[in-house]
């Protein structure tokens, strides 16, 4: 009887072992890089909540904010509870509003004792910039939001003009922390941190 030749040769277990090794280290490499997987649902993602930060922010952030549960909307809002409150001056503030069917987060800025539209003013080295706003969907409110991002992170000085008279905007220390903490705690529900 003839016999057969081994299938597993010393040099096939050899080129098996450098296939294997190299397969691993590539699939452990591309392990560290899953972030920058594509995204082919179509979907907007811009207000996208994880479950771990939405957690994150209504057990441990949420302590700092005023909870109003909206059924007619479907929401949950929460204002900052350092945030000044008066009866006849214009106020305007950075509301959270939380959709919890649609894992999705918005910012509002809520104008109070006052209507629309609004300008808001700031003097940024020198140069007077002036947001015009009247009101409008979430996309309008985060465009808004993000071209404040800056001046809010550097304390500027805001001024609010409704209806020809100017106020000042967010001006004592507590409302500027305030203001800070919102913006932080909204950037981290969007995981737009870094």
């Amino acid at each position: 009887m003839k016999q057969r030749d081994p299938i597993f040769t010393p040099e096939l277990i050899k080129i098996l072992k450098i296939f294997i090794f190299s397969a691993l280290g590539v699939v452990l490499l591309l392990s560290f890089f899953n972030s920058y997987r594509a995204d082919n649902t179509g979907e907007d993602r811009t207000f996208r909540v994880a479950d771990s930060d939405r957690i994150y922010f209504q057990n441990v952030r949420s302590i700092n904010y005023e909870r109003e549960n909206r059924n007619d909307a479907g929401m949950v809002l929460f204002r900052h509870r350092q945030r000044l409150q008066s009866e006849s001056r214009p106020t305007l503030d950075l509301v959270i509003l939380m959709n919890p069917t649609k894992d999705e987060a918005y910012i509002y800025f809520e104008l109070k004792n006052a209507e629309w539209p609004i300008q808001i003013q700031l003097d940024s080295l020198g140069e007077m910039k002036t947001y015009d706003f009247a009101n409008g969907n979430n996309q309008d409110h985060f465009s808004l939001f993000k071209n404040l991002l800056f001046a809010i992170e550097k304390d500027l000085d805001f001024e609010l003009t409704v209806e020809g008279e100017s106020y000042q905007l967010w001006a004592g220390e507590k409302e500027k922390q305030a203001l800070k903490t919102v913006m932080e705690d909204y950037l981290r529900l969007l995981a737009k941190t870094d």
